[in-house]
C-alpha cells in the first residue's frame, strides 16, 4: 500500500533517460539498437529503441509511484541497457535467443534530488557478472516531486488538537557568580599566535579548457534535509551482545599504546545483521536519576516562581515560570542528576522568586527513591503525575499541586541531552550537540575578455595594463596583465579565478576592472551578480554558457540592488562591458581538511553521492590525568574539559564536565562511511566560553590534544577500547596533558568483491582529474574554506570557536617547521631501511654467516637461472609469504599520536622558537625591517612546499610497506590475494605469452585507455600512511 505524506501529497520519481555514449556493438555489423529498461520499487518501464546507434538519443521520461517517501533513501533503481534482437541481421537474429545486454547501472534513493536541483549526469555502464564486457556510459536526469492530492471531506475540527501550548525554551538564569578565574601558565602557552602562512599564488594560470557537448543546468535549487542515518546503513550495524575480550594494554618504549580489543560479531554473507537496540553499548552506562518538572496549579499567587531539586549535596534551579493562559506557572525542565552515589530521598520545592521576595517557600515533595521507577530502553517516557506541595512557612498556608515525573536512566535516555545535568550546570554553553558544515561550492569565474572600456593611454614607453578584480565576501583574486587588440578598447585575459560559496549563497560576486597603466591604480568600472543565480555544473560535459555584464562607473552607488547590471545600467553609468562565464561547481570536493587527514571525499552534489559502505561508531568514554588549565582565586587547580569529533560534514560536541581532571564523558555517535580511507579526528578542549556570561569577557577554548583514527585500520564489526596520550608541542617543548579513552568501531558488511571495488575506484572525484586544480591554489582555497566553515559554526548555539575549528582542521599543516622537516626525513629514511636491510642480508649470505641460507640461495639461485620463467611467480609467491608471515605482527588497534616519529621529544629550543615565531616586525613602520620579514615569510612559505614533497615523498614509500604490514587488513588482504593469484596463474600460463600481453596492453590504442587512473593507481593511493600521526 502506497503510504501517504502528512501534508497529503503523493511522491513521485522521474527517471529521464537522455542518451547513451561509446556502446559496446552487438548486431555484428558493428552496431547496436539499444532500448534502456529501468525497474523501481516493483515497478519496470521500458523506453523506445533507437535502431542501429552507438551514441543514441532516446530523451524519455519514465515517472515512478514512491510507495514510502520516508524510505527512500534506501530503495535502489535499476537501469539496464539492451540491444534488441529484432533490428539485427537474420543470420544473427535467429541464433540469438534473447536481448544482448549491454550494460547497467544502480542507483540508490540518496542519491536522488528534489525538482529544481536535477540535472544531467553520465554513468558508467557496469558488469552483470566478471566475464561480461560493457563499455559505454548513459545520461540521466533524476528528480522528485510531490504532487497534491485532493482533500477528502471536511470534518470538524478536534478542539482538544487545536491550539496547543507552547514550549519555548528560555534561557536559564546563571548562577551566582564564581569564583575569579585565571589560566595557567600552560594554557596560557597554548595560546600564543599560530605560525603566519603565507601563500604565493602565480598569477599566470592555464587558460581554461574547453569542454564538450552541453547539458541542462540545474535551475532553481533548494535546500533539501537529509537524513543521517538510511536504513540500509543501519542494517549493516551489529549486534550489542559482543563479548567484551581484555588484552593487556602493552607499551612500547613509553610512545605507543596498544588499545584492548572488543571482539565483535563478523558478519558473513549469509548472515542477516540485525539493527543495534542499544545505542550506547561501546561506552559504559551512568545512572542519573531524571526529574521532569512540568507546572504546578493552585499555588499562594507570586512573581516568577521557580523550583529547587535536591538530592544529597547536588542541587539544581530550575528557570523563572512563564504563565499559561489559565494563570498556573509552567516550567517544562528536565533535570538530570548524577546516581553514582544513590541518596535516599529527593526533594522538589517551589520559591517565589520576585523581586519583593526574599525566596519565600510555597511548598515541596518529598521522594523516597528507593521507590522511583527506572526506564528501561525501548520504554516510553514516564508520564508526569499531581502532586500535593506540603510544608509550614510563618508567611501563609501552602496551597497546590506540582505535575513531575521522576524516574532513573542513563545517558541513552533520549532527555539526557536537552536535561540540566547535574556534571555542568552552565547550560547555554555545556550541553552536547551535533553540529553539520556548511554546503561549500568552488565557485569558476572565468574572465574572457571586455570591450568599450574608457581607459586613457599610457605613458610614452608603457603598455596597458588593465586587469579584473573579483570579490566573493572575504576573497578576492586579481587577474593577470591584459593582451589588447583593436584601438585600445578590448581587452582579454582567458583566464579562470577560483573562489568558496557557502549555501545558501546570499554573498554577491563583485567585479571590478582596474587601470594599472598609471601610477595610481584607477577603477574603470565594476558590476555585481549574485551568487544565487550562477548556473550548477554537475559535470564537466556541460559548457556552461557566457554572458556579458555592463560596468558600472563609480563605487558610490553599489548595492545589493545591482545584481543584474544589465538592467539596472544606465547609459550615463555606462563603463563598457565584460564578458564571464560563471559556474558553480558541483562535481569537486571542497577540501577543508590536509588531504593526508581527509575524513570525506565526496563531491559537493549529492547527485554523484555513492551509497555508504558502512557506519563508524566511536564512544568517547572519558579522560585521567588531565593537566590543570585555571585556577580558581588563584590557588586551586581547575579544568572544565570537552571533546569535539569530527568525520565527514557532522561535528559533535559532548557535554562539559565542571572542574574535574578525570573526566567521564561516556557518550556514543555515530557516522556513515562512505569511504574506508579516511579519518577520523578526536580533540579535548578547556571550556571558557561557560564562564563569558557571568564574567563579561569572553574567552578562548584552550587546546588540551587531539587523537586521530584512520577507519581503514580498524577490523570490520570489531570494537577496539583505549587511552591515547594527548600529546601538545609548546614553545617550552613536549607536554602530556592527560590521556583520553575512546572506543570506535566500524560497522561494514562488504565483502571482498565490494571491497576491491571500493579501493580500485580514484579516491577524488571525477572533476580532480579532468580539471585539475593547481597545489598553490588548492591550498588558498582550502584557507578560504576553513574559514568559512569556521564562521557558521561560530554562528551555532553553543558556538564552537573558531581556534577550535582551525586545530581540528589543522589550518597550519603545511607551514615551515624544522622538526616537521626532520621528521619527513626520518620517514625516508624508515622506507629505504627496507633496502639496506635486504643489503645487510645479501652481504651475510656471502659472508657464510648461516651456512644453510647460504647453501638454500645458492640452489635457488641455481633453479632460477636454468628456469628464468619461475623469477616472477615465485617472487610473487615469496611477497604473498611475507605478507602471511607479517599478519602475526599486525598492529592490534588503531595508534594515536606518534611523539617519536614527529621529532617532537627531542627537539631543540631554538627550532621551537622557529616553528612558533609569526615574525610580526617591530611595528614602527621600518621600511628595512618590512621588507625583511616579507622575505622571510617568502621563505619560509617556499620551504614550507619543500617540507610538503618530503612528506608525500615519505608517504608513497610508506604505503609499499602498508602493502604486506596489515595496518590496512582489507589493502593487505586483496595485495596477498592478487599476489597469490599472480603466482598461480604465471606458473600455469607460458611466459612469452604473458610478456606479449603486457607489452600489448602496454602499447595499446589510445581509443582503448581510460582517461581515469587506472586500478592500481588507486588502490596504491588509498593505502595508509604515517602521516595521520604526525603531531
Amino acid at each position: 500500500m502506497m503510504e501517504l505524506g502528512a501534508s497529503g501529497t503523493v511522491r513521485k520519481l522521474v527517471v529521464e533517460v537522455v542518451d547513451g555514449r561509446d556502446l559496446l556493438p552487438k548486431d555484428g555489423q558493428g552496431t547496436s539498437s539499444p532500448y534502456v529498461v529501468v525497474d523501481f520499487d516493483g515497478q519496470r518501464k521500458r523506453t523506445h529503441t533507437v535502431p542501429r546507434d552507438l551514441n543514441p538519443q532516446w530523451h524519455d521520461t519514465l515517472e515512478f509511484l514512491v510507495s514510502d517517501p520516508s524510505a527512500m533513501d534506501a530503495e535502489s533503481l535499476d537501469v539496464e541497457v539492451y540491444h534488441d534482437k529484432r533490428f539485427s541481421s537474420s543470420s544473427s537474429s535467429s541464433a540469438a535467443r534473447k536481448n544482448h545486454f549491454l550494460g547497467r547501472v544502480r542507483l540508490y534513493g540518496s542519491q536522488f534530488s528534489r525538482r529544481g536541483e536535477e540535472g544531467i549526469i553520465y554513468f558508467p555502464l557496469e558488469k552483470r557478472s566478471l566475464l561480461s564486457w560493457i563499455r559505454g556510459e548513459i545520461g540521466l536526469k533524476i528528480y522528485y516531486y510531490d504532487e497534491p492530492i485532493p482533500p477528502p471531506e471536511d470534518k470538524e475540527p478536534d478542539p482538544a488538537s487545536e491550539n496547543p501550548s507552547p514550549r519555548p525554551h528560555a534561557a536559564e538564569e546563571p548562577k551566582d557568580l564564581p569564583e575569579i578565574l585565571t589560566p595557567t601558565e600552560t594554557a596560557v602557552e597554548m595560546q600564543l599566535p599560530p605560525p603566519v602562512s603565507v601563500v604565493i599564488v602565480d598569477e599566470s594560470p592555464n587558460p581554461p579548457a574547453s569542454v564538450p557537448a552541453p547539458a541542462s543546468p540545474p535551475a532553481n535549487p533548494e535546500a533539501e534535509p537529509v537524513d543521517p542515518y538510511p536504513p540500509e546503513v543501519r542494517k549493516m550495524q551489529t549486534t550489542s551482545s559482543s563479548e567484551r575480550v581484555r588484552i593487556a594494554r602493552r607499551c612500547n618504549n613509553g610512545s605507543e599504546y596498544a588499545p584492548r580489543v572488543i571482539s565483535g560479531r563478523f558478519v558473513s554473507s549469509t548472515d542477516s545483521v540485525e539493527p543495534v537496540h542499544s545505542a550506547y553499548d561501546l561506552v559504559e552506562p551512568m545512572q542519573y536519576l531524571f526529574v521532569r518538572v512540568v507546572k504546578a496549579r493552585g499555588i499562594r499567587p507570586c512573581e516568577s516562581p521557580y523550583v529547587k531539586v535536591r538530592t544529597g549535596s547536588l542541587l539544581l534551579r530550575s528557570r523563572p515560570a512563564r504563565e499559561s493562559g489559565s494563570g498556573n506557572p509552567e516550567w517544562s525542565q528536565v533535570f538530570a542528576l548524577s546516581h553514582s552515589k544513590p541518596e535516599p530521598t529527593l526533594e522538589i520545592s517551589v520559591w517565589d522568586g520576585g523581586p519583593c521576595a526574599t525566596d519565600a517557600f510555597l511548598g515541596g515533595v518529598c521522594f523516597d527513591l528507593s521507590e522511583v521507577p527506572i526506564r528501561e530502553q525501548p520504554d516510553g517516557p514516564l508520564a508526569p503525575q499531581w502532586y500535593r506541595l506540603e510544608g509550614a512557612e510563618p508567611g501563609g498556608p501552602v496551597t497546590g499541586d506540582i505535575m513531575v515525573a521522576v524516574w532513573i536512566g542513563t545517558q541513552a535516555d533520549e532527555s539526557f541531552s536537552e536535561s540540566c545535568n547535574s556534571d555542568a550546570p552552565y547550560v547555554s554553553y555545556t550541553r552536547s550537540k551535533v553540529y553539520q558544515s556548511p554546503k561549500l561550492w568552488y565557485l569558476r569565474v572565468s574572465v574572457i575578455e571586455a570591450q568599450d572600456l574608457r581607459v586613457s593611454s599610457p605613458p610614452p614607453g608603457t603598455m596597458f595594463d588593465v586587469r579584473v578584480k573579483v570579490q566573493v565576501g572575504f576573497q578576492s583574486a586579481r587577474t593577470r596583465r591584459s593582451t589588447v587588440s583593436g584601438s585600445g578598447s578590448t581587452f582579454s585575459w582567458m583566464e579562470d579565478l577560483m573562489f568558496v560559496a557557502s549555501e545558501p549563497l546570499a554573498d554577491n560576486l563583485i567585479v571590478l576592472v582596474e587601470d594599472r597603466s598609471i601610477k595610481e591604480p584607477a577603477l574603470v568600472g565594476y558590476a555585481m551578480v549574485p551568487v544565487g543565480s550562477v548556473e550548477q555544473r554537475l559535470d564537466e560535459r556541460h559548457v556552461v554558457a557566457s554572458k556579458w555584464f555592463n560596468l558600472e562607473v563609480g563605487m558610490g552607488t553599489m548595492g545589493p540592488e545591482v545584481g543584474n547590471c544589465n538592467a539596472t545600467t544606465t547609459t550615463a553609468n555606462y563603463g563598457g562591458r565584460v564578458h564571464l562565464r560563471l559556474c558553480l561547481e558541483g562535481g569537486y570536493h571542497v577540501l577543508d581538511e590536509a588531504a593526508h587527514v581527509c575524513s570525506d571525499y565526496r563531491p559537493t552534489a549529492k547527485q554523484l553521492w555513492k551509497p555508504p559502505v558502512g557506519t563508524l561508531e566511536l564512544g568517547i568514554i572519558g579522560a585521567r590525568g588531565l593537566l590543570p588549565m585555571k585556577t580558581k582565586g588563584g590557588a586551586k587547580g581547575s579544568t572544565d574539559a570537552y571533546c569535539v569529533a569530527k568525520y565527514g560534514k557532522k561535528w559533535i560536541r559532548t557535554r562539559t564536565i565542571t572542574d574535574s581532571f578525570d573526566p567521564r564523558w561516556n557518550e556514543q555517535y555515530t557516522w556513515q562511511v562512505y569511504d574506508p580511507c579516511t579519518v577520523l579526528t578526536i580533540g579535548v578542549f578547556d571550556n571558557w566560553r561557560m564562564f563569558a556570561d557571568m564574567v563579561g569577557d569572553e574567552h578562548q577554548d584552550y587546546r588540551i590534544g587531539k587523537v586521530r583514527v584512520r577507519v581503514s585500520t580498524l577490523e570490520s564489526n570489531r570494537a577496539y577500547i583505549g587511552f591515547y596520550p594527548l600529546l601538545v608541542l609548546l614553545r617550552s617543548g613536549l607536554k602530556k596533558m592527560g590521556e583520553v579513552q575512546i572506543a570506535v568501531r566500524f560497522a561494514c558488511a562488504a565483502q571482498l568483491p565490494d571491497t576491491w571495488v571500493t579501493y580500485t575506484q580514484p579516491l577524488l572525484p571525477r572533476m580532480h582529474y579532468l580539471r585539475p586544480i593547481g597545489v598553490a591554489q588548492q591550498e588558498a582555497l582550502r584557507g578560504a574554506a576553513i574559514r568559512t566553515v569556521a564562521a557558521w559554526l561560530g554562528r551555532a548555539e553553543p558556538p564552537l570557536g573558531q581556534e577550535v575549528v582551525r586545530y581540528m582542521l589543522d589550518a597550519d599543516a603545511h607551514t615551515w617547521s624544522v622538526r616537521r622537516s626532520k621528521a619527513n626525513w626520518f620517514r625516508i629514511m624508515g622506507v629505504v631501511a627496507w633496502a639496506v636491510g635486504l643489503a645487510r642480508w645479501v652481504d651475510e649470505v656471502r659472508r657464510w654467516r648461516n651456512p644453510v641460507t647460504t647453501v638454500l640461495v645458492h640452489v635457488l639461485y641455481l633453479v632460477l637461472v636454468w628456469y628464468p620463467e619461475l623469477v616472477v611467480p615465485t617472487g610473487a609467491l615469496y611477497i604473498f609469504l611475507i605478507g602471511v608471515w607479517y599478519y602475526r605482527f599486525r598492529p592490534r588497534g588503531p595508534a594515536g599520536m606518534d611523539a617519536r616519529l614527529s621529532q617532537a621529544d627531542t627537539v631543540e629550543g631554538d627550532e621551537l622558537d622557529e616553528e612558533f615565531d609569526p615574525v610580526n616586525g617591530n611595528g614602527n613602520g621600518n621600511k628595512g625591517m618590512e621588507v625583511m620579514r616579507l622575505r622571510y615569510e617568502r621563505l619560509r612559505t617556499l620551504a614550507g612546499r619543500v617540507q610538503r614533497v618530503m612528506g608525500d615523498l615519505a608517504a608513497q614509500g610508506e604505503r609499499v610497506q602498508a602493502l604486506v604490514s596489515w595496518r590496512d587488513p582489507r589493502a593487505t588482504r586483496i595485495f596477498i590475494g592478487v599476489c597469490l593469484a599472480v603466482a598461480v596463474v604465471l606458473y600455469v600460463v607460458p611466459p612469452k605469452m604473458v610478456a606479449v600481453a603486457l607489452g600489448f596492453y602496454f602499447l595499446r590504442h589510445p581509443m582503448f585507455r581510460d582517461p581515469m587512473p587506472p586500478a592500481s593507481i588507486n588502490f596504491f593511493r588509498r593505502l595508509p600512511s604515517l602521516s595521520d600521526r604526525l603531531l
